[in-house]
């Protein structure tokens, strides 16, 4: 019961037409305003949805994609922070605010690390290297849209699905060239390998990332994806395949070699994925804790390359066995170079949406689309249509609104939408950074209704893979999270 006081207080509120005022005086929680019928929640919504047409309308604008969505996180919270100060909660804002900035903090320090080593393989030649090879390799058309579609699949669980497509991409540009239908379906066809491999690793996309640090699943259990995702991708290629040009273009005689301490560099970032792994699972770290560890071992080989580089100038005699070795060496090698390079823009999207998000969750419109999705629908339904979301959308800010509502369901669910984020964004070439990103590399052969005319067979292998994880997952389905 309500003292007189607290009464006079929900009077007020009631009276300044705020509806739904939750008090947790009692309990000792930071009370909240249900503001969801109030001009700050409509405001607030109109501002996301401007913002995040500007992101969706990048491509035709030009202007950065973080650019609106910063400005709509710092409009959305200074509205509620004014509102919950003028009613006297001067620090529930706030607390909230912080626990936003530390989910992202978490995030951005572990995607800084991956993306660092990301550029030092980069520069070091590891993907030119790749590159080189396979487009001097003499596949044909058919055997080259099934190499770069079975290598997108697979280097997507390391690297990030954006950087696997784009190298993919330029394969297929080189050999391509001028045949328009073979540079088409071959973008499809990485763009569906490259989100199909990141969905079954913790690495492999942004969305399965939050799951794996939010503790909800652990590392291990991500690879029962593995079997769904493979089908998401065949059901497609196959039936695509046959549309292939049967042409074999010429071979070339071009070779890049890698640079300088390549290998240890890959090394060194598997040994940075297996401390991530192992201060989770047995020291109860969050995964950055490991990674930024794991920084340290490349910034210590970075001292090494650094303090041992050559040149060549100076040099009385040329060895030509040490010649591979000096290759690269002309400019010395700088981690901080490689830390510079990372994808801020990227980076500054993430504080945005995770911000707009958690504000849009903070007035109370999560928790009416929690039941209405979960509750109403049932989660099938609801985490079915959370992939169909993220091909309107983006699969980053649909995870993070389904991970801030935080459903009770099974793990098995919880597998089915990490699934779903992660391969829905397939259905269109919109619905992720890789196909947006093909779009502008292909010079117009890969387009947006050139990848929906393949949207019933993509449709299918969605509806496959979805399929293929109740039929060999059904255990997970009676299985609680911790």
């Amino acid at each position: 019961m309500f003292g007189f006081s607290n009464r006079v207080i929900f009077l007020v509120f009631l009276l300044l037409g705020i509806p739904g005022v939750v008090m947790a005086m009692a309990t000792g929680e930071a009370p909240s305003l249900d503001l969801t019928s109030h001009w700050v929640g409509y405001t607030s919504l109109i501002i996301f949805v401007v913002a995040y047409s500007l992101v969706i309308a990048e491509e035709y604008t030009h202007m950065r994609k973080s650019k609106p969505i910063l400005l709509a996180a710092g409009l959305i919270w200074g509205i509620i922070a004014w509102i919950y100060a003028s009613n006297g909660f001067t620090h529930a804002a706030e607390t909230a605010v912080r626990h936003n900035i530390l989910e992202y903090a978490e995030l951005f320090l572990f995607l800084l690390v991956a993306m660092t080593y990301i550029n030092a393989m980069e520069e070091r030649q590891v993907f030119e290297a790749m590159r080189v090879r396979l487009v001097c390799a003499g596949f044909s058309f058919r055997k080259l849209f099934w190499v770069t579609g079975l290598l997108a699949f697979f280097i997507s669980p390391v690297a990030d699905n954006l950087t696997t497509a784009m190298l993919m991409c330029a394969v297929v540009m080189a050999i391509g060239k001028d045949n328009a239908k073979f540079i088409g379906l071959a973008c499809i066809n990485i763009v569906i390998a490259a989100n199909a491999g990141g969905a079954f690793s913790p690495f492999g996309d942004i969305t399965t990332l939050m799951v794996w640090q939010k503790g909800i699943v652990d590392f291990w259990t991500f690879f029962n994806l593995f079997i769904p995702s493979v089908v998401n991708w065949l059901v497609p290629a196959v039936i695509m395949s046959f549309a292939v040009p049967k042409i074999n273009p010429a071979t070339c005689e071009i070779d890049v070699k890698m640079k300088r301490g390549a290998v240890v560099v890959m090394l060194l970032f598997l040994m940075t994925i297996v401390t991530a792994v192992s201060f989770h699972s047995f020291l109860y770290l969050p995964p950055m804790m490991g990674m930024m560890t794991g920084l340290a071992y490349l910034k210590i080989f970075g001292f090494y390359l650094k303090k041992t580089h050559k040149n060549g100038h100076g040099v009385a005699s040329y060895d030509p066995e040490k010649a591979d070795e000096m290759v690269g060496d002309t400019v010395a090698f700088d981690v901080f170079k490689k830390i510079a390079r990372a994808e801020w823009d990227t980076m500054m999207f993430f504080y945005g949406v995770i911000l707009c998000v958690g504000g849009l969750g903070f007035i109370g419109y999560l928790g009416i689309a929690s039941q209405t999705m979960y509750g109403d629908w049932g989660p099938t339904t609801a985490n079915v249509m959370v992939g169909v979301l993220s091909a309107i959308l983006d699969n980053i800010p649909v995870m993070f609104a389904v991970l801030t509502m935080n459903p009770e369901m099974s793990m098995g669910h919880w597998l089915l939408v990490t699934l779903t984020a992660g391969v829905g964004g397939s259905l269109l070439s919109i619905g992720s950074a890789a196909g947006v990103a093909l779009m502008g590399l292909s010079k117009g052969k890969y387009t947006f209704f050139g990848h929906m005319k393949w949207l019933p067979v993509i449709a299918l292998g969605y509806a496959a893979s979805i399929g293929t994880h109740f039929l060999i997952n059904g255990r997970f389905f009676d299985i609680m999270p911790l």
